[in-house]
Protein backbone atom coordinates (compact mmCIF):
# COMPACT_ATOMS: atom_id res chain seq x y z
CA UNK A 1 0.00 0.00 0.00
CA UNK A 2 1.26 3.33 -1.27
CA UNK A 3 1.80 5.65 1.92
CA UNK A 4 2.07 8.41 -0.34
CA UNK A 5 -0.52 10.91 0.39
CA UNK A 6 -1.46 12.28 -2.70
CA UNK A 7 -0.99 15.91 -3.71
CA UNK A 8 -4.32 18.08 -4.00
CA UNK A 9 -3.77 20.64 -7.13
CA UNK A 10 -6.07 24.06 -7.23
CA UNK A 11 -7.55 24.76 -9.66
CA UNK A 12 -7.87 28.65 -10.17
CA UNK A 13 -11.22 29.73 -12.19
CA UNK A 14 -10.51 33.20 -14.49
CA UNK A 15 -12.82 35.95 -13.19
CA UNK A 16 -15.84 37.14 -15.78
CA UNK A 17 -15.50 40.35 -17.61
CA UNK A 18 -16.67 43.10 -16.08
CA UNK A 19 -20.04 44.11 -17.52
CA UNK A 20 -20.16 48.21 -17.91
CA UNK A 21 -23.17 49.06 -15.86
CA UNK A 22 -25.76 51.66 -17.34
CA UNK A 23 -24.88 55.51 -16.45
CA UNK A 24 -27.00 57.14 -14.02
CA UNK A 25 -28.18 60.21 -14.96
CA UNK A 26 -26.69 62.08 -12.35
CA UNK A 27 -23.29 61.15 -14.31
CA UNK A 28 -24.49 62.79 -17.64
CA UNK A 29 -25.53 66.19 -15.94
CA UNK A 30 -22.09 66.53 -15.17
CA UNK A 31 -20.51 65.78 -18.51
CA UNK A 32 -22.93 68.64 -19.76
CA UNK A 33 -21.62 71.10 -17.49
CA UNK A 34 -18.43 70.12 -18.18
CA UNK A 35 -18.69 70.88 -21.73
CA UNK A 36 -20.62 74.10 -21.07
CA UNK A 37 -17.79 75.65 -18.93
CA UNK A 38 -15.66 74.44 -21.86
CA UNK A 39 -17.36 76.44 -24.13
CA UNK A 40 -17.76 79.64 -22.18
CA UNK A 41 -14.29 79.90 -21.57
CA UNK A 42 -13.25 79.45 -25.26
CA UNK A 43 -16.19 82.40 -25.81
CA UNK A 44 -14.49 84.56 -23.11
CA UNK A 45 -10.97 84.19 -24.59
CA UNK A 46 -11.93 85.04 -27.67
CA UNK A 47 -13.76 88.06 -26.25
CA UNK A 48 -10.62 88.96 -24.43
CA UNK A 49 -8.02 88.67 -27.55
CA UNK A 50 -11.00 90.47 -29.93
CA UNK A 51 -10.79 93.80 -27.17
CA UNK A 52 -6.96 93.55 -27.36
CA UNK A 53 -6.88 94.26 -31.07
CA UNK A 54 -9.46 96.87 -30.88
CA UNK A 55 -7.60 98.14 -28.35
CA UNK A 56 -4.23 98.36 -30.43
CA UNK A 57 -5.67 98.76 -33.62
CA UNK A 58 -8.95 100.28 -33.68
CA UNK A 59 -11.68 100.13 -35.78
CA UNK A 60 -11.14 103.15 -38.51
CA UNK A 61 -14.65 104.44 -38.97
CA UNK A 62 -14.85 105.34 -42.85
CA UNK A 63 -15.68 108.95 -43.98
CA UNK A 64 -18.20 109.49 -47.09
CA UNK A 65 -14.95 109.26 -49.29
CA UNK A 66 -13.89 106.10 -48.24
CA UNK A 67 -10.86 107.69 -46.63
CA UNK A 68 -10.49 106.82 -42.45
CA UNK A 69 -10.59 110.93 -40.48
CA UNK A 70 -7.32 112.38 -38.68
CA UNK A 71 -8.75 111.13 -35.54
CA UNK A 72 -10.08 107.82 -34.77
CA UNK A 73 -12.66 106.40 -31.57
CA UNK A 74 -11.77 107.79 -28.56
CA UNK A 75 -9.21 110.40 -29.58
CA UNK A 76 -6.86 108.23 -31.28
CA UNK A 77 -4.44 110.22 -34.27
CA UNK A 78 -4.19 108.29 -37.55
CA UNK A 79 -0.98 108.23 -39.59
CA UNK A 80 0.42 111.44 -41.21
CA UNK A 81 0.64 111.63 -44.89
CA UNK A 82 3.91 112.90 -46.70
CA UNK A 83 3.21 115.50 -49.08
CA UNK A 84 5.58 118.00 -51.17
CA UNK A 85 4.29 121.27 -50.98
CA UNK A 86 5.26 124.93 -52.78
CA UNK A 87 4.35 128.21 -52.52
CA UNK A 88 2.35 130.49 -53.98
CA UNK A 89 3.96 133.39 -55.12
CA UNK A 90 3.50 137.10 -56.82
CA UNK A 91 4.90 137.87 -59.75
CA UNK A 92 4.42 138.14 -63.40
CA UNK A 93 2.90 136.40 -66.62
CA UNK A 94 2.33 137.04 -69.62
CA UNK A 95 -0.57 136.61 -72.32
CA UNK A 96 0.32 134.79 -75.15
CA UNK A 97 -1.29 134.17 -78.29
CA UNK A 98 0.53 131.07 -80.39
CA UNK A 99 0.40 130.30 -84.14
CA UNK A 100 2.23 127.79 -86.21
CA UNK A 101 4.76 129.52 -88.54
CA UNK A 102 7.22 129.17 -91.07
CA UNK A 103 10.28 130.79 -91.49
CA UNK A 104 10.72 133.04 -94.12
CA UNK A 105 14.23 134.98 -94.60
CA UNK A 106 13.70 138.66 -95.27
CA UNK A 107 16.18 138.52 -98.59
CA UNK A 108 17.33 135.42 -100.46
CA UNK A 109 19.67 136.07 -103.48
CA UNK A 110 20.26 133.77 -106.39
CA UNK A 111 23.45 134.43 -107.84
CA UNK A 112 23.87 133.91 -111.28
CA UNK A 113 26.24 135.44 -114.34
CA UNK A 114 25.85 138.36 -116.16
CA UNK A 115 29.05 137.28 -118.76
CA UNK A 116 29.72 134.37 -120.50
CA UNK A 117 32.76 132.44 -119.89
CA UNK A 118 34.45 129.43 -118.42
CA UNK A 119 34.21 129.46 -114.28
CA UNK A 120 38.07 129.82 -112.94
CA UNK A 121 37.53 129.39 -109.33
CA UNK A 122 34.90 128.99 -106.54
CA UNK A 123 35.80 130.73 -103.21
CA UNK A 124 33.27 129.56 -100.76
CA UNK A 125 32.53 126.51 -98.55
CA UNK A 126 28.86 125.19 -98.75
CA UNK A 127 27.15 126.70 -96.14
CA UNK A 128 29.70 129.46 -95.63
CA UNK A 129 28.42 132.42 -93.32
CA UNK A 130 29.75 135.65 -95.69
CA UNK A 131 29.10 138.71 -95.44
CA UNK A 132 28.21 141.74 -98.20
CA UNK A 133 31.32 142.08 -100.56
CA UNK A 134 33.41 138.77 -99.79
CA UNK A 135 34.35 137.03 -103.09
CA UNK A 136 32.79 133.89 -104.40
CA UNK A 137 33.59 132.70 -107.84
CA UNK A 138 35.51 133.91 -110.55
CA UNK A 139 34.74 133.35 -114.35
CA UNK A 140 37.84 133.90 -117.11
CA UNK A 141 38.12 137.65 -117.65
CA UNK A 142 40.70 137.55 -120.25
CA UNK A 143 38.14 137.98 -123.28
CA UNK A 144 36.82 140.77 -122.11
CA UNK A 145 40.45 142.05 -120.94
CA UNK A 146 40.91 142.13 -124.64
CA UNK A 147 37.86 143.89 -125.99
CA UNK A 148 38.54 146.71 -123.18
CA UNK A 149 41.94 147.01 -125.14
CA UNK A 150 40.82 147.49 -128.02
CA UNK A 151 37.75 150.12 -127.21
CA UNK A 152 40.57 152.08 -125.62
CA UNK A 153 42.90 152.37 -128.67
CA UNK A 154 39.20 153.17 -130.61
CA UNK A 155 38.38 155.83 -128.27
CA UNK A 156 42.06 157.37 -127.96
CA UNK A 157 41.81 157.40 -132.14
CA UNK A 158 38.45 159.21 -131.97
CA UNK A 159 39.82 161.52 -129.15
CA UNK A 160 42.88 162.64 -131.45
CA UNK A 161 40.26 162.88 -134.54
CA UNK A 162 37.84 165.54 -132.16
CA UNK A 163 40.62 167.24 -131.18
CA UNK A 164 42.02 168.30 -135.06
CA UNK A 165 38.36 169.36 -135.80
CA UNK A 166 38.06 171.59 -133.24
CA UNK A 167 41.52 173.16 -133.90
CA UNK A 168 40.02 173.31 -137.65
CA UNK A 169 37.03 175.25 -136.44
CA UNK A 170 39.18 177.56 -134.71
CA UNK A 171 40.96 178.20 -137.49
CA UNK A 172 37.78 178.90 -139.96
CA UNK A 173 36.25 181.56 -137.01
CA UNK A 174 39.45 183.72 -137.73
CA UNK A 175 39.28 183.21 -141.68
CA UNK A 176 35.71 184.60 -141.88
CA UNK A 177 36.20 187.54 -140.14
CA UNK A 178 38.68 187.60 -143.16
CA UNK A 179 36.12 186.61 -145.41
CA UNK A 180 38.78 184.28 -146.67
CA UNK A 181 36.34 181.27 -146.17
CA UNK A 182 33.27 180.98 -146.86
CA UNK A 183 30.69 180.54 -143.75
CA UNK A 184 29.21 177.10 -145.21
CA UNK A 185 33.31 175.46 -144.65
CA UNK A 186 32.70 176.73 -140.54
CA UNK A 187 29.18 175.17 -140.50
CA UNK A 188 30.65 171.98 -141.94
CA UNK A 189 33.59 172.03 -139.47
CA UNK A 190 31.74 172.31 -136.81
CA UNK A 191 29.53 169.46 -137.79
CA UNK A 192 32.34 166.96 -138.20
CA UNK A 193 33.15 168.38 -134.17
CA UNK A 194 29.44 166.66 -133.29
CA UNK A 195 30.02 163.63 -134.84
CA UNK A 196 33.50 162.91 -133.41
CA UNK A 197 31.99 163.98 -130.04
CA UNK A 198 29.76 161.23 -130.66
CA UNK A 199 32.16 158.75 -131.77
CA UNK A 200 34.28 159.62 -128.99
CA UNK A 201 31.27 159.18 -126.28
CA UNK A 202 30.52 156.02 -128.05
CA UNK A 203 34.22 154.76 -127.79
CA UNK A 204 33.79 155.85 -123.91
CA UNK A 205 30.62 153.58 -123.36
CA UNK A 206 32.43 150.32 -125.19
CA UNK A 207 35.48 150.57 -122.81
CA UNK A 208 33.27 151.00 -119.52
CA UNK A 209 31.41 147.94 -120.70
CA UNK A 210 34.56 146.31 -121.19
CA UNK A 211 35.19 147.31 -117.47
CA UNK A 212 32.10 146.21 -116.48
CA UNK A 213 32.21 143.26 -117.69
CA UNK A 214 35.65 142.22 -116.34
CA UNK A 215 33.69 143.17 -112.61
CA UNK A 216 31.03 140.82 -113.43
CA UNK A 217 33.62 138.10 -114.00
CA UNK A 218 34.54 138.64 -110.05
CA UNK A 219 31.36 137.80 -108.41
CA UNK A 220 30.82 138.94 -104.70
CA UNK A 221 27.93 138.61 -102.16
CA UNK A 222 25.37 141.34 -102.60
CA UNK A 223 23.78 140.45 -99.07
CA UNK A 224 25.14 138.97 -96.18
CA UNK A 225 23.77 135.41 -95.18
CA UNK A 226 24.35 131.70 -95.52
CA UNK A 227 25.31 129.92 -98.84
CA UNK A 228 23.56 126.75 -99.72
CA UNK A 229 25.03 124.04 -101.60
CA UNK A 230 27.53 124.75 -104.92
CA UNK A 231 25.47 124.17 -107.77
CA UNK A 232 28.16 124.70 -110.46
CA UNK A 233 31.63 123.20 -110.34
CA UNK A 234 34.59 124.96 -111.20
CA UNK A 235 36.09 124.36 -114.99
CA UNK A 236 32.55 124.64 -116.32
CA UNK A 237 31.13 127.11 -118.96
CA UNK A 238 28.46 129.33 -117.92
CA UNK A 239 26.18 131.57 -120.37
CA UNK A 240 23.86 134.20 -119.14
CA UNK A 241 20.39 133.61 -118.58
CA UNK A 242 21.47 129.71 -117.94
CA UNK A 243 18.79 127.95 -115.54
CA UNK A 244 21.52 127.09 -113.34
CA UNK A 245 22.29 129.63 -110.86
CA UNK A 246 25.80 129.80 -109.16
CA UNK A 247 24.55 129.65 -105.44
CA UNK A 248 22.04 131.18 -104.07
CA UNK A 249 22.13 133.44 -100.28
CA UNK A 250 19.46 133.65 -97.89
CA UNK A 251 19.86 136.07 -94.99
CA UNK A 252 19.86 134.40 -91.41
CA UNK A 253 20.14 137.41 -89.28
CA UNK A 254 18.16 138.81 -89.00
CA UNK A 255 14.95 136.41 -90.14
CA UNK A 256 11.44 136.56 -90.68
CA UNK A 257 8.55 134.15 -89.57
CA UNK A 258 5.33 134.61 -90.84
CA UNK A 259 2.45 132.97 -88.42
CA UNK A 260 -1.00 132.75 -88.63
CA UNK A 261 -3.41 133.81 -85.69
CA UNK A 262 -7.27 133.19 -86.00
CA UNK A 263 -9.55 136.67 -86.78
CA UNK A 264 -11.06 136.27 -83.17
CA UNK A 265 -7.89 137.17 -81.38
CA UNK A 266 -7.06 140.27 -84.01
CA UNK A 267 -8.90 142.89 -82.15
CA UNK A 268 -6.59 142.56 -79.00
CA UNK A 269 -3.59 142.97 -81.25
CA UNK A 270 -4.94 145.14 -83.65
CA UNK A 271 -5.83 147.50 -80.26
CA UNK A 272 -2.26 147.39 -79.16
CA UNK A 273 -0.59 147.66 -82.33
CA UNK A 274 -2.65 150.75 -83.18
CA UNK A 275 -1.81 152.04 -79.61
CA UNK A 276 2.01 152.09 -81.03
CA UNK A 277 3.09 149.19 -78.73
CA UNK A 278 6.12 147.32 -80.16
CA UNK A 279 4.79 143.55 -79.16
CA UNK A 280 7.15 140.77 -78.53
CA UNK A 281 7.48 137.19 -80.34
CA UNK A 282 8.99 134.14 -79.31
CA UNK A 283 9.93 131.13 -81.61
CA UNK A 284 9.68 127.43 -80.63
CA UNK A 285 9.96 124.14 -81.87
CA UNK A 286 7.35 121.68 -82.51
CA UNK A 287 6.66 120.27 -79.44
CA UNK A 288 7.38 123.67 -77.62
CA UNK A 289 10.27 122.87 -75.23
CA UNK A 290 13.02 125.05 -76.81
CA UNK A 291 12.80 128.16 -77.58
CA UNK A 292 14.99 128.95 -80.67
CA UNK A 293 14.79 132.71 -80.90
CA UNK A 294 12.82 135.82 -79.86
CA UNK A 295 11.99 139.36 -82.24
CA UNK A 296 9.58 141.90 -82.75
CA UNK A 297 5.88 141.53 -84.61
CA UNK A 298 6.80 144.12 -87.92
CA UNK A 299 3.57 143.96 -90.07
CA UNK A 300 0.22 141.97 -90.62
CA UNK A 301 -1.26 141.05 -93.89
CA UNK A 302 -4.30 143.07 -95.40
CA UNK A 303 -6.57 140.03 -95.32
CA UNK A 304 -8.17 137.11 -94.30
CA UNK A 305 -7.91 133.98 -95.09
CA UNK A 306 -11.86 132.63 -95.81
CA UNK A 307 -10.64 129.13 -95.93
CA UNK A 308 -9.42 128.98 -92.59
CA UNK A 309 -10.39 132.47 -90.47
CA UNK A 310 -6.97 132.96 -90.19
CA UNK A 311 -4.92 136.22 -91.17
CA UNK A 312 -0.87 136.10 -91.77
CA UNK A 313 1.44 138.54 -89.22
CA UNK A 314 5.08 138.65 -89.72
CA UNK A 315 7.82 139.16 -87.37
CA UNK A 316 11.49 139.37 -87.19
CA UNK A 317 13.35 137.48 -84.90
CA UNK A 318 17.48 138.10 -84.55
CA UNK A 319 18.09 134.16 -84.74
CA UNK A 320 21.42 134.99 -82.53
CA UNK A 321 22.43 131.18 -81.96
CA UNK A 322 21.31 130.12 -85.93
CA UNK A 323 18.55 127.86 -84.95
CA UNK A 324 16.38 129.21 -87.30
CA UNK A 325 16.39 127.68 -91.28
CA UNK A 326 14.36 129.04 -94.00
CA UNK A 327 10.84 127.10 -94.48
CA UNK A 328 10.84 125.55 -91.37
CA UNK A 329 8.18 125.22 -89.25
CA UNK A 330 8.10 126.72 -85.62
CA UNK A 331 5.06 127.73 -82.92
CA UNK A 332 5.28 131.49 -82.58
CA UNK A 333 4.08 133.19 -79.50
CA UNK A 334 2.81 136.94 -79.35
CA UNK A 335 2.88 138.41 -76.39
CA UNK A 336 -0.07 140.55 -76.03
CA UNK A 337 -0.57 141.68 -72.18
CA UNK A 338 1.96 141.30 -69.13
CA UNK A 339 -0.16 140.49 -66.41
CA UNK A 340 2.13 141.91 -63.07
CA UNK A 341 1.94 141.92 -59.10
CA UNK A 342 -0.61 138.55 -60.06
CA UNK A 343 -0.73 135.34 -57.49
CA UNK A 344 0.99 132.86 -59.20
CA UNK A 345 0.96 128.86 -58.42
CA UNK A 346 2.69 125.58 -60.28
CA UNK A 347 0.71 124.07 -62.58
CA UNK A 348 0.88 120.45 -61.23
CA UNK A 349 -0.28 121.91 -57.72
CA UNK A 350 -4.16 122.36 -59.15
CA UNK A 351 -6.32 119.68 -59.35
CA UNK A 352 -9.71 119.27 -61.10
CA UNK A 353 -12.41 116.90 -61.57
CA UNK A 354 -16.23 117.56 -63.32
CA UNK A 355 -17.60 119.92 -60.71
CA UNK A 356 -14.82 122.08 -60.08
CA UNK A 357 -11.29 123.30 -59.90
CA UNK A 358 -9.23 123.05 -56.34
CA UNK A 359 -5.87 122.66 -54.33
CA UNK A 360 -5.13 121.46 -51.33
CA UNK A 361 -3.78 124.47 -48.97
CA UNK A 362 -1.93 123.32 -45.76
CA UNK A 363 -3.14 125.12 -43.10
CA UNK A 364 -0.60 126.07 -39.63
CA UNK A 365 -1.94 123.12 -37.71
CA UNK A 366 -0.22 121.52 -40.21
CA UNK A 367 -3.73 120.11 -41.79
CA UNK A 368 -4.86 120.15 -45.47
CA UNK A 369 -8.20 122.00 -46.04
CA UNK A 370 -9.75 121.97 -50.11
CA UNK A 371 -9.80 125.43 -51.53
CA UNK A 372 -12.00 125.99 -54.81
CA UNK A 373 -9.80 128.06 -57.00
CA UNK A 374 -10.88 130.39 -60.06
CA UNK A 375 -7.77 130.61 -62.48
CA UNK A 376 -6.48 133.11 -64.76
CA UNK A 377 -3.55 133.10 -67.34
CA UNK A 378 -1.19 129.91 -67.79
CA UNK A 379 2.16 129.83 -68.75
CA UNK A 380 5.38 128.20 -68.54
CA UNK A 381 4.18 125.68 -66.13
CA UNK A 382 2.60 128.39 -64.28
CA UNK A 383 -0.60 129.86 -63.57
CA UNK A 384 -2.25 133.03 -62.61
CA UNK A 385 -5.17 132.43 -59.52
CA UNK A 386 -7.86 135.07 -59.59
CA UNK A 387 -9.56 133.86 -56.32
CA UNK A 388 -9.20 131.48 -53.65
CA UNK A 389 -5.09 131.38 -52.66
CA UNK A 390 -3.01 134.10 -51.38
CA UNK A 391 0.66 134.47 -52.08
CA UNK A 392 2.36 132.87 -49.35
CA UNK A 393 0.34 130.01 -48.57
CA UNK A 394 1.52 126.36 -48.65
CA UNK A 395 -0.42 123.85 -51.32
CA UNK A 396 0.21 120.52 -51.82
CA UNK A 397 1.93 119.55 -55.02
CA UNK A 398 3.03 115.64 -54.63
CA UNK A 399 1.07 112.84 -52.49
CA UNK A 400 -2.40 114.81 -53.25
CA UNK A 401 -3.91 110.90 -53.90
CA UNK A 402 -4.29 110.39 -50.03
CA UNK A 403 -5.21 113.79 -49.16
CA UNK A 404 -8.88 114.59 -48.05
CA UNK A 405 -10.01 117.39 -45.70
CA UNK A 406 -8.12 117.72 -42.46
CA UNK A 407 -5.92 115.43 -42.83
CA UNK A 408 -2.50 115.83 -41.13
CA UNK A 409 0.06 115.72 -43.48
CA UNK A 410 4.16 116.32 -43.01
CA UNK A 411 5.40 118.97 -46.08
CA UNK A 412 8.62 118.70 -47.55
CA UNK A 413 8.68 122.64 -49.27
CA UNK A 414 10.07 122.54 -53.06
CA UNK A 415 11.28 125.96 -55.03
CA UNK A 416 11.88 126.19 -58.44
CA UNK A 417 12.94 122.36 -58.09
CA UNK A 418 15.30 122.41 -54.59
CA UNK A 419 13.21 121.18 -51.46
CA UNK A 420 13.95 121.75 -47.75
Amino acid sequence: MDDRVPTVTRLETAAPPEIASPASPKSKRGKAFLAFLAILILAGGAYYFHSRSETQHPNQTQTPAGRPPMDGPGGRSMPIAPVIAVRATKGNIGVYFTGLGTVTPVYTVTIRSRVEGQLMKVYYQEGQLVHEGDPLVEIDPRPYQVQLTQYEGQLLRDQALLENARIDVGRYQQLIGKKAVPEQTLATQRATVAQDEGNVKSDQGLVDSARLNIAYCHITAPISGRLGLRLVDPGNYVQVGASTSLAVITQVQPISVIFTLPEDQLTAVLQRVHAGRRLAVETYNREMTARLSTGYLTTLDNQIDQTTGTLKLRAVVDNKAGLLVANQFVNAKLLVEQKRNVTLLPSAAIQRNAQRTYAYVIQSDETVTLRNLKLGTSEGGQTEVVEGLAPGELVALSGVDNLREGVKVKAQITDNGSSS
